[in-house]
This record gives structure tokens, sequence and C-alpha cells, in this order.
């Protein structure tokens, strides 16, 4: 309809402008090749002008895109139209709409005659914006279409990996005996840096760790999964808690290289009552008496993966039946409602002593219940993670 024998469509790409397709008038492919014009020199000229472009060439011209410029190194070309490509959006009324930003420059159809000069009556012109227009907005419907699939292939590959992570968590709870848990724990992505973990170590000793891993999402979370793997390994055998904490310290870091690092809670309990605790610079977990009594079990080392070489302080306390312990994230008190206001360690600590004469699972349901409350509908910055452990020696 124009009259033009070539037509090569230009993509914008982080490199500058780039042939996608090359064909003649009857539709038959062109070798990319052929087009001879400075893409660099087509590309600033777009920039510089939004509306379409028009060239015919005389030998006798000088210029910018004259013959003998290297703009334009074909000699047999007579006529030369670019039409830019912009992108495009529905307003309100359905109907299609160019952005006006220069910066949205999506590429160029650029049609060119060798044998006459073509006449772009207005006819024509309108004819060619109408075809960009088009084009820009066929252009449009990919791009986000292909930005559609990518986000499901990510959803899905999130989904799943949450139910991993989801398995990682302990199966089953001692609900019953001498040594008794409840744990909760929810990321505030799809995937979490928070988790917890309870192993019987032998008849006599149960083992608990809480961690919480530098940061949020799949990384954090693939890095917590390690750190659960590192415990299991190293908690295996004699080691004590202090060699053991080593040794995860440096797994951590010889992977990290110290630019990420997790807090830790590891305890063990053992059936005459006694516990040994190390805080790797994890958020106070607190030590309840029946009484109502609440201490703080304070920082015993760095975090985790922070230092190559780090050591851990090992404490001791002796429980007594009914005796229980609270270890949580931080996610947990600086959880925050709809008015932007933190739960905070002031508020739980209050709520620890108004129920620390129940056993672990009512404490643990008591605490849960007030930061869903608290929180209701309101997205969450951080992973949140509470456990309640119970010595109940009979």
């Amino acid at each position: 309809f124009t009259g033009f024998e070539r037509g090569f469509l230009l993509l914008e790409k982080s490199e500058g402008l780039g042939i996608s397709v090359a064909r003649d008038r009857n539709g038959r492919p062109v070798p990319k090749s052929d087009l001879k014009v400075s893409l660099t020199a087509l590309q600033r000229a777009l920039r510089q002008r939004r509306e379409l472009l028009a060239m015919s060439f005389d030998p006798t011209e000088t210029g910018e895109f004259s013959m003998g410029n290297s703009t334009v190194a074909d000699d047999d070309l007579r006529s030369v139209v670019c039409v830019p490509l912009v992108r495009v959006r529905g307003n309100s009324s359905e109907e299609t709409q160019m952005i006006t930003s220069k910066s949205d420059t999506v590429g160029v159809i650029y049609l060119d005659s060798r044998q006459t000069a073509v006449d772009l009556s207005h006819g024509n012109r309108e004819l060619l914006q109408t075809l960009a227009l088009e084009a820009s907005t066929i252009l449009e419907n990919a791009r986000l279409l292909a930005e559609e699939r990518v986000k499901q292939r990510m959803e899905e590959e999130l989904n799943i990996a949450r139910e991993i992570q989801a398995s990682l968590l302990p199966k089953r709870l001692p609900e019953t005996g001498w040594f008794r848990v409840a744990g909760w724990s929810v990321p505030s992505h799809q995937v979490g840096g928070d988790y917890f973990d309870i192993k019987q170590i032998n008849q006599d000793t149960w083992s608990v760790v809480v961690t919480d891993v530098s940061g949020k999402g799949v990384s954090s979370a693939i890095l917590a999964a390690l750190l659960q793997g590192a415990f299991v390994l190293a908690s295996e055998g004699t080691l004590e808690i202090e060699r053991m904490m080593e040794r995860v310290n440096h797994f951590l870091n010889d992977r990290t290289e110290g630019e990420k690092y997790a807090t830790a809670f590891y305890c063990t309990i053992g059936h005459d009552g006694l516990l040994r605790w190390a805080n790797a610079g994890h958020v106070t977990p607190f030590l309840v008496r029946r009484s109502g009594d609440v201490r703080a079990l304070d920082t015993t080392g760095l975090p985790l993966g922070m230092l190559p070489t780090a050591c851990y302080a090992v404490e001791k306390e002796r429980l007594a039946p009914g005796d229980k312990i609270v270890a949580y994230s931080d996610g947990l008190s600086e959880a925050q409602n709809g008015e932007g206001r933190f739960f905070e360690t002031s508020r739980m600590k209050e709520l620890i002593r108004t129920h620390a004469a129940r056993d672990y699972r009512e404490l643990h349901g008591a605490l849960r219940c007030e930061v869903e409350d608290f929180t209701r509908d309101a997205v969450q910055t951080d992973d949140i993670t509470l456990v309640v452990m119970e010595y109940a020696a009979q």
C-alpha cells in the first residue's frame, strides 16, 4: 500500500536497536545484513523526534541523511521512512494511548525504496501511523504476556519452595512425657529465613534450635535450610555445645564470606532438669518460672557467620517441673498492626507473666492469639517464629 520495497522491524535492546524482522513487499525474508543504515544514528534521530521521520534522497543533497553521510551507506536508496514504536496503554475508556515519555520508545519500523521516491501523501502517513500504533499495541501485549508468564513461573517455584521449607519443620513435636514443645513459624513472604527444630539427642536429652537468617525471601530460605542441615550434623555424636556452635559458625561464614549471617538460640534440656544454652546474637528468649518470675537468657556470642572465628559461651540453669522457655524471632516483637505500631517485647513479657502458671500449650496459644489479633490483616515485613517448651518431669 505504501509503495516501499523493504521493511525492517527494529526493537530496543540493552545494547541499542536490533533487527527483529526483515521482509520485502511480498513478505519474503530479507537478509538482515542488507540494512546499511547506521543504527546508532537512527536511534539518536528517533530519540530527538517522535513523529514519522521521512527522507527522500537526491545524489546532489548534503546533510545528516545525505547519500554521502555514514548514516545511509546504500547509494541506491531513494526513499526512507522511520516510524517510531512507543509503549502504549489502555485508559479508563479502554482506548489505546501512546505514552509520551521519550524513554518509552520501544523500537522503529524502517521502510525504504531503491527504485522510486515514495509519495508520502496524507493518506499514506495516516496508514503508517496506524500501522505503528497497531504494532506498538501488539508489542506491548506480548511484553505483558511474557511478564505474566515469568510471574506465574516464579509463583509456582516459590510455592514449591514454600512446601519444601514447610516440610523441613518438625513433623511431630513432643507432647507427652517429661519434655513438651509447641511451635509456630510463618514467613512474611512465600518463604522466609526463620526456622526451628527439635531433636532428641538421646533418651535423657532433647535439643532445641531457633534461628533467624538475615534478609528475607528465597536466598534467606535456602540459607536457613543449609543451616538446619549443619545443626543436625553438628549435633550428632558427643560434641559439646561450644564446639558445635563454632563448627556451624565456620560452615556459614565459609559459604557467605560474612555477607549474610544468622542469629540462633540453641539449648539442650536433660531429664534431670539441667538446661544448657548458647545464644548467638538471637533476640532474648525467656525462662518462665511457674511463680511468674521471668529471666532473660542473654546473648553469649556473635551471630553465626559474621566472623570466621568466634567463641560461644554456654550458660546453665536448673529447671523445676512446670518451668517453661519461650524462644522467638524478632518478627514477633516487631510485628505491626494496621496503624504501624509494634507488638513490642514489653507486651509479650506481660503476657508471659499473666499466663506463667499455665502449661506450655496454653501459654503458646495465648501468645499466638494475641499476636494474630494485634496484626489482623496487616502485611508483615519479617518472619514470625514462636516456640514454647516445658520441663515436666514426673
